[in-house]
């Protein structure tokens, strides 16, 4: 069976590699190592389809060490047995390490004295932030290196060059890739280039020939990838990414790129987060300012869990409207906030006797609530009393905000009371 074409049009060499030139680029520090052979570890991480494996094989490549590929979560202990003692006896490997953050502690307490030894060049692959996944053994031994998504651009001069190969690609094909088709192919891809090249694999293979050619169009191509790539899977570092820039523009009230994000958490389906999402955004960011849009998005909320998918993007758009427009504050979060930190940091300091328990018998004999005044009972319900720890009389957590009518009400009736208390 033919290997996918993306497996064949892999680099051999650090000119071949598409994109990473902040890497692999003229004078950049990959291509550097390379040109001094003073090889080290590395770790790279970056979304799907984006070079990771080529640049791999083209370090392999261009150093002419023998080049094996694992995967830490499906290969085993042996699996690495058998690349160490073939790094014995031909001095240098370069290890491919895919998924390198699922290494388990066995696997790596065998795979760490090889690295220290330089035997093994262990080049692990990863789509996690490894900062946050990859044991810190590991991490401490090699380089991090980020890699991105590629351009339009990038992919296609790939494109062409499969297009155009006779030996690994597919130019013994009588293919014409249309303008409509291209521009198709280089964006519909979200810069994963394997996607790109299995689908013009796909669509090559699949396409019936009509007057001698194999003309692939937008619609074809659209067929042929069916679904366009989406870097958010909702386990992953990416997942996380997103949700945190779907945040952000809700809470910069950027409407169009709030929607541009939802948009992506819908199309891969991720429900839950959508919806925890929204109701954390409505109290922590828009939070005093407006608190009825709290209600209004537990209401929307409401409606997309009965609704579900897709129907229930409906509400979701309303909801994520009415956040990005509406005022802002974060007052509240940043109060309790505030009193959590003095709590953990030992300040919680005893509480004042009038206020303690007193609906039991004995009670007052120890002066637990005595003294105690119900301010009901006096003008404007308000009476001068010490609520805090002696410890915090002068601490104030909550500082309101005046971006919204309701905030700026709490604003005035909070600074009547503490010059109340205070005497004023």
């Amino acid at each position: 069976m033919q290997q996918p074409l993306a497996f064949r049009m892999r680099p051999t060499n650090l000119d071949e590699v598409v994109g990473q030139a902040h890497l692999v680029g003229p004078d950049q520090i990959i291509r550097r190592m390379v040109a001094a052979h003073r090889l080290s570890s590395m770790i790279l991480y970056g979304p799907p389809g984006t070079g990771k494996t080529s640049i791999a094989s083209a370090i392999a490549g261009a150093t002419k060490y023998a080049f094996r590929m694992l995967n830490a979560a499906t290969d085993t202990k042996k699996d690495l047995q058998i690349v160490a003692e073939e790094a014995k006896m031909s001095g240098t490997v370069i290890l491919l390490l895919d998924e390198i953050h699922r290494l388990d502690k066995t696997k790596q307490d065998f795979l760490l004295p090889h690295l220290e030894s330089g035997r093994i060049v262990l080049i692990g692959a990863t789509t996690e932030n490894p900062y946050m996944s990859i044991l810190p053994a590991i991490r401490s031994r090699t380089q991090i290196f980020q890699v991105f998504p590629l351009t339009p651009a990038d992919i296609g001069v790939a494109i062409d060059r499969a297009l155009a190969d006779h030996t690994k690609g597919l130019g013994n094909y009588p293919v014409t890739l249309t303008e409509d088709g291209r521009d198709f192919l280089l964006s519909a891809t979200n810069g994963d280039l394997r996607s790109a090249l299995n689908a013009l694999e796909l669509a090559t293979l699949s396409t019936p020939e009509q007057a001698g050619r194999i003309t692939l169009d937008a619609t074809v191509m659209h067929q042929s990838l069916q679904q366009r790539a989406i870097d958010g899977d909702v386990d992953g570092d990416a997942h996380y990414d997103l949700i945190s820039a779907f945040q952000k523009s809700i809470r910069g009230s950027d409407v169009d790129a709030a929607l541009h994000y939802l948009a992506r958490l819908i199309v891969i389906g991720d429900l839950p987060s959508i919806l925890r999402r929204l109701l954390v955004i409505a109290y922590e960011d828009v939070g005093l300012a407006n608190p009825q849009t709290a209600s209004r998005t537990l209401t929307a909320i409401q409606a997309a869990e009965r609704l579900g998918l897709p129907e229930g993007r409906i509400p979701l758009a309303n909801a994520v409207i009415d956040l990005c427009l509406a005022p802002k504050s974060n007052t509240a979060i940043t109060a309790i906030d505030a009193a959590i930190a003095d709590v953990q940091a030992g300040k919680a300091g005893a509480i004042p006797a009038d206020l303690k328990d007193a609906h039991y018998k004995g009670a007052a004999a120890l002066g637990h609530g005595v003294g105690y005044k119900l301010p009901h009972d006096y003008p404007n319900s308000w009476v001068r009393q010490q609520y805090l720890p002696d410890n915090l009389t002068q601490v104030h957590y909550y500082t309101p905000k005046t971006t919204g009518n309701y905030e700026s009400a709490l604003a005035q009736r909070l600074a009547q009371l503490r010059a109340w208390q205070a005497g004023q």
